[in-house]
């Protein structure tokens, strides 16, 4: 099982790459992905592929749409993986 830091590393190190202007450190757990960081449907599509080709872990649609914060991510993850 991952711990809750290993979970965010990896989502952090994904939402990087699809968002190139976002440093690592700008991320924060409580800040919207779609408002803070300009995440338009594209590219949540492209982090709930990263996700589950990183992690293994499927994400719904219906899911991820609820899912806004990293640490909603991070806490609908743990219990996956």
């Amino acid at each position: 099982m991952m711990s809750y830091d290993q979970l965010r590393t990896a989502l952090v190190e994904e939402i990087t790459s699809i968002a190139p202007d976002l440093l690592p450190d700008e991320v924060t757990d409580d800040a919207s992905l779609r408002d803070d960081y300009d995440l338009d449907s594209m590219d949540s599509f492209n982090l709930a592929a990263a996700i589950h080709k990183r992690l293994g872990v499927n994400i719904p649609d219906t899911d991820f749409a609820r899912l806004q914060t990293v640490a909603q991510l991070i806490t609908y993850l743990e219990n996956k993986v």
